[in-house]
């Protein structure tokens, strides 16, 4: 269990507020740099769309972009697919170099 010494009270600042959050110590950089993407982010689109959209819209579309480039590297980094692959030429390999055999004659 962590202790209240793991923890950190820290201000992120997001877009255009500070918000105080507890986190762990080690996960302070994740917390910084995600809101440094909310607010670039923003302020891209606030740049591009200040004049027709409203701040709530701009706010939801960068949650939404931000929320997409998510899915996308959870769909992208999938090793799934590999795995049946890697096994069969692990398996290969072994019966090539005889390694099944030699673990084989080392247990009789």
């Amino acid at each position: 269990m962590a202790g209240e010494n793991d923890k950190l009270h820290i201000r992120l600042h997001v877009y255009d507020t500070d918000i105080p959050v507890t986190i762990m110590r080690e996960d302070e950089s994740y917390c910084r740099n995600a809101a440094k993407l909310i607010t670039e982010k923003v302020n891209m689109l606030s740049e591009r769309y200040r004049t027709s959209k409203s701040e709530k819209e701009i706010l939801f579309m960068a949650m939404l972009d931000i929320a997409i480039a998510l899915e996308f590297e959870k769909t992208h980094n999938d090793t799934e697919p590999y795995n049946g692959i890697l096994t069969k030429l692990t398996t290969e390999i072994e019966e090539a170099l005889g390694v099944n055999n030699l673990s084989l004659d080392k247990k009789k």
